[in-house]
């Protein structure tokens, strides 16, 4: 089974800035897709950014200048340079990775643990 193991997240003022990462281990033939979700208390996951494996990406037009989304190919890890935060930036993070076991095996999906990101105002 693969794994997506989150770190980062916490507490920060509005203004300020966080870093989260996600490594994916298990036996992984290749990581394709990779990107980062939110969600709010009583609402759907939403999409935050994502990275394609030749680093094409993607920006909810909410956080488009403010975050980054970058990835190690190497290391199945992605990161999520959060800055200028706002309070309504809190929410639940949960990365998310689109993978394949073997060469030519449909891709499967799996997801982070999710981590609390929380900006005070």
């Amino acid at each position: 089974q693969v794994q997506l193991v989150e770190s980062g997240g916490g507490l920060v003022q509005a203004g300020g800035s966080l870093g989260l990462s996600c490594a994916a281990s298990g036996t992984i033939y290749s990581v394709n897709a990779m990107g980062w979700y939110r969600q709010f208390p009583g609402k759907q996951r939403d999409l935050v950014a994502t990275i394609t494996r030749r680093g094409n990406t993607n920006y909810a037009d909410s956080v488009k200048g403010r975050f980054t989304i970058s990835r190690n190919n190497t290391k199945n890890t992605v990161y999520l340079q959060m800055n200028s935060l706002k309070p309504e930036d809190t929410a639940v993070y949960y990365c998310n990775a689109l993978w394949s076991r073997t060469l030519g095996s449909t891709p499967k999906s799996s997801w982070g643990q999710g981590t609390q990101v929380t900006v005070s105002s």
